[in-house]
This record gives C-alpha cells, structure tokens and sequence, in this order.
C-alpha cells in the first residue's frame, strides 16, 4: 500500500511539473509577444518589375500602424523613415486606433512630404477597434464578428491631410503619377474587409503608356488579385494581415484574416489570374489592436521595395 502511494505521489509530482513548465513557457511566449510587438523593423526587398535598362526606383510600403497618441517608441520608427530617401511613399491603410492619434502621425511623417505618394483606407481608419476574443480570431481565421458597436474614426481629417501632403487618394479612383523619370499608372479600392471594395469603378486594361501599372488595397482578398492581375497590374500593394500577428517558428503564419493562403501572409510574392503575373507585397505591418497588443515570431514592419528591370 504505502508503495502504490509513493507511487502515486511520484506521477502526481511528474504531472505538476509538467504542468508547471507548460504555464511557464506559455507566459514566457506572451511576454516576448508583448516584447516583439515593439520591435519595429524595416523590410527590404528587390522587385524586378521595370522596363529594361532603366534606373531602381525605391518604394516606401507603410501599413497598419494602428497608432495610438503616446506609442513614442512607434513614431520614432516613423520618424526614421525619410532617412531612407524613397521616390515613392505607399500607404495601404488602418492608420490609427483613434482620432488623437493623427497630429502626432502627421508630426512623425512631415519630412515625406511633397514626395510622391498615394493611400487607400482600411476598417481602423472608419472606425474605433473595439475588443474581440481573440481566440475566436484564431479559430474563425478572420475578425468579422459583431460591429453593431462601431464608432466612428475621423476619417474625413485623415483623408484631408494625406492630401494635403499631395498624396493621392486611390479609393476607387485611377491617377497617374510622373516618379523618378517613370510614368506610373495606379488603381485602387476601398476596403474588402468591409466589403467597401468596388473594383468595377476601377477595372479596365492596364494602361499601355505607363512604366508600370500599380495596384493599391488594404486587405488582399483573391477577388481584388484576381481583378487587378487579369487586367493587367504588374505590381499589387496590400496589408491587413500583420504578417498572421502570431505565427509558429519554422511553420510561420496561422491566417491571415482573409482569404488569402498563409503561404503569402507577408512579404513578396506573385499571383496568376486570367493567364497573367503581377507581383505581389503585402506588408506585415507596424502595429496591432490595442486590445492585442503582441505579435510572436512576426516583427512589425515597414518595407522599403527596390524595383528594378525585368531580367532581359
């Protein structure tokens, strides 16, 4: 008997520790998560999308800040940025998580000014993000749920000045911009996620003029690739997906909150739609939900894009 307790009390000894590292890696994991969330870090990446024989073109891709006034270690990143000298500034959205937020944004990016630019808006632009159980998120693979509480973002401001800037709005709109000695012709929509996306306000062939024909959105959902590749796009700029936000080391990204594959969660890739290739950079982004606060295994981001020519 008094062996069949020690027994016992050895498996219940095993079971506890075990039990014990697992919370123990466990919070270790989250707080490197809330750590990691800070670790602002630029991206570079080479695309050969030019015609032959012409000059690189540098191309500043910023996403998904989610700022909120007072996150002073983020706005120095931002800061930072014009030191890179880019030709071009892209901005595919959710750039705040309130409506204080916008001076001190605006502060922060005030020597990009006067470059070149254009941007289209995400859900975290329109409206306030409000809490979600995050576990739903990762079993659904997607934040839609209940937004009967929405509240509204100062969008209009926003809008006003990024334009003021001289940045162009590309929500459903099309323009084209003279950078570094290339024409560029862009197209853009309004936010999928929110099911705002009109692409037939855009669509059409790629314009046969342009260097290069550009594609610009928030979230990549395959409707809007497959849209912008069939008629033409060489380049398609996205974001939305914080890179997965939690991924798993030597697996990487969970979802990527649309239905886009985990495979081109971030970062460059390409897609085939209607017999055509366009390159495709999604960035991973700069911040997250106030109310999620962390990434894992996942840096936030922002990325400087070489392009350069085609191979001949």
């Amino acid at each position: 008997m008094a062996a069949a307790t020690e027994t016992a009390n050895r498996v219940t000894s095993k079971v506890l520790a075990a039990a014990g590292a697992v919370a123990a890696t466990g919070a270790a994991c989250f707080g490197w998560g809330l750590f990691e969330a800070g670790l602002y870090t630029l991206r570079r990446v080479e695309v050969p999308v030019l015609p032959a024989d012409g000059a690189p073109l540098h191309v500043l891709h910023i996403s998904d800040l989610h700022l909120i006034a007072g996150q002073e270690r983020k706005l120095e990143f931002l800061r930072s940025l014009p030191n890179l000298r880019p030709d071009l500034v892209v901005n595919t959205g959710d750039n705040i998580a309130q409506g204080a937020a916008i001076a001190p944004l605006m502060a922060a990016i005030e020597p990009l000014r006067e470059l070149p630019g254009v941007f289209v808006f995400g859900s975290n632009d329109y409206y306030k993000p409000h809490f979600r159980n995050p576990l739903k998120y990762l079993i659904h693979g997607s934040s839609h749920g209940n937004d009967e509480a929405r509240t509204d973002l100062p969008i209009d401001e926003l809008r006003e000045r990024l334009s003021e800037f001289g940045w162009i709005d590309l929500t459903h709109r099309r323009a084209t911009l003279n950078v570094a000695g290339y024409r560029l012709a862009f197209r853009g929509t309004d936010d999928a996620h929110l099911e705002r996306d009109d692409y037939a306000s855009v669509t059409g062939p790629a314009d046969p003029a342009a260097d290069l024909n550009i594609g610009v959105t928030h979230a990549p959902y395959l409707r809007l690739l497959d849209a912008m590749t069939a008629d033409g796009m060489d380049l398609i700029f996205a974001g939305h997906t914080h890179g997965g936000q939690v991924c798993v080391p030597g697996y990487g990204a969970l979802i990527t909150n649309c239905d886009l594959d985990t495979a081109r969660v971030k970062g460059l890739s390409s897609h085939t739609s209607g017999g055509k290739t366009a390159a495709l950079h999604v960035s991973g982004g700069l911040g997250s939900s106030p109310f999620a606060p962390y990434r894992f295994a996942n840096r936030p981001e922002a990325t400087l894009l070489t392009l350069t020519p085609r191979a001949a």
